[in-house]
């Protein structure tokens, strides 16, 4: 999954790709890198971030979709929204094929029923508080994994009860995480096996590596690939990343490895 941020103050590469002309171009290349899915977002959710109106969302939104419907056909798009009536009209309008909602249905009470509706695949992320808080002292009751793998039994009930049963698990890598926490994550990221759904990993250039390794998210490129192929080794099925050409990389070799 390459990552297309279309905006201004995202933390890694903000304001690279927020016209349509770069962004047309990035997902060229990420294609050509081996991406089998584009993941679009107009909001950064980076720690502290504001929270963009519905209005401003879907004004950054449409203009690209459009461009996007002329120049690609049989290519999967996800849209990276917490929003169900912008889930709603990407998907009727501009044939969206997936949502990936950061709040998994927390940050809008109508999503849940929105997704049962449109019957597209749905990505469900842990996170805990929102963009603009989540950072601040985060805490656990209890072993992580556990804790997140409660959060997703419930979420995934309450999901298959309005038959939705197409659903992707993201733990949540640097969401309401410290960096102790999201080492623990990783750890134990085969414990999520469990739950026998899709699962989701996106951690490129995030400050789970940055400050580990006291780097810039610039130079995270190699700690990116360590932990990806961490992640694939523990179960990883999908790889979030800014990167595609390395991470098909990575792919291709863990595939042979668990062939051979």
């Amino acid at each position: 999954m390459g990552i297309l941020n279309y905006t201004p103050n995202s933390f890694f590469d903000g304001g690279k790709f927020n016209n349509i002309n770069n962004a047309l171009k990035q997902i060229e290349i990420m294609l050509t890198n081996g991406a089998d899915i584009i993941d679009i977002g107009a909001i950064s959710s980076k720690p502290g971030s504001g929270i963009l109106s519905l209005k401003e969302e879907k004004e950054r939104l449409f203009p690209l979709f459009t461009e996007i419907s002329k120049n690609f056909s049989d290519i999967i798009f996800s849209l990276d929204t917490f929003r169900a009536e912008i889930a709603k009209q990407f998907v009727n309008d501009f044939g969206v094929s997936i949502i990936n909602d950061i709040s998994a249905g927390e940050l809008d009470s109508e999503m849940f029923k929105t997704i049962a509706a449109l019957k597209v695949p749905y990505i469900i992320m842990h996170m805990q508080g929102t963009p603009e808080n989540m950072q601040n002292n985060p805490r656990y009751n209890k072993a992580i994994d556990l804790e997140i793998i409660e959060f997703f039994a419930k979420k995934i009930a309450e999901l298959k009860l309005l038959g939705v049963n197409d659903i992707i698990i993201d733990p949540g890598f640097g969401f309401g995480k410290t960096l102790e926490h999201n080492y623990q994550l990783l750890n134990k990221l085969e414990s999520f096996n469990i739950i026998n759904l899709p699962l989701l990993v996106g951690v490129s250039r995030k400050s789970m590596i940055n400050k580990l390794l006291d780097i810039s998210p610039n130079e995270a490129l190699n700690g990116t690939t360590v932990i990806n192929t961490i992640a694939l080794q523990k179960g990883a099925n999908i790889l979030r990343v800014h990167d595609v050409k390395e991470a098909s990389e990575a792919i291709k070799l863990i595939k042979m490895m668990k062939n051979s």
